[in-house]
């Protein structure tokens, strides 16, 4: 899990889009807080520190604790609203996440060891299938990304869920089937695995025979 950042907030007085657009003219990104059973709080931001923060990767699946004037709170960020133009942050949701709680969050997949995959070495192509994968996770023990070991992998294989190891607490949100994270495809018009031949072979004997 990586180091919680802490971003100074203030509440807002008022709520609304006259507040919130007030705000943005000084600087500020508006934001509410809610969630953990308790009532929504609305606060603003400083514009430029907020922006360094959400162009960090993996945002949603990052800790950050909001401290307004000394009232902290441990949140995810749920939604960020950019705007279409400037790509500026029009307005945040944070939700409050206590240490008990599991959360649902995309971790993102990393893939290490292409360089001893023996499908990827005869020109086999891996296909990412989910490059982000929706995990069920202690509030305070998110991972940062979930890793795939390709040493070993040949064209044609899958590579499912199942066969990820993941950290201590941590569980698929899909539980209803063992879904594919990649699969090692062949090249188009290139090598092709031994079951693959054998079936054109088959294929081939067939169409003799009839003719």
């Amino acid at each position: 899990m990586s180091d919680i950042t802490t971003i100074g907030a203030s509440e807002r007085e008022r709520v609304g889009k006259g507040s919130a657009r007030a705000a943005r003219r000084a600087g500020l990104v508006p934001a509410v807080i809610y969630g953990d059973k308790k009532d929504p709080v609305g606060i603003t931001m400083i514009s430029r520190e907020v922006t360094k923060i959400v162009h960090q990767p993996g945002i949603f699946g990052r800790l950050l604790e909001i401290d307004v004037a000394g009232t902290k709170s441990t949140v995810l960020t749920r939604d960020i609203q950019f705007h279409p133009v400037s790509d500026s942050i029009m307005h945040m949701d944070f939700l409050r996440v206590s240490q008990s709680a599991t959360v649902a969050v995309a971790i993102a997949v990393e893939f290490i060891n292409e360089d001893k995959c023996p499908g990827i070495k005869v020109g086999g192509v891996l296909n990412v299938v989910r490059y982000e994968v929706e995990l069920n996770c202690p509030a305070i023990a998110i991972p940062e990304k979930i890793t795939v070991d390709l040493d070993g992998v040949k064209i044609g294989d899958s590579i499912h869920i199942s066969a990820i190891t993941l950290p201590d607490g941590v569980t698929p949100t899909i539980t209803d089937r063992d879904f594919t994270v990649a699969t090692l495809a062949s090249p188009g018009g290139g090598v092709k695995n031994e079951d693959e031949d054998t079936e054109e072979g088959a294929e081939e004997v067939g169409d003799s025979e009839e003719e």
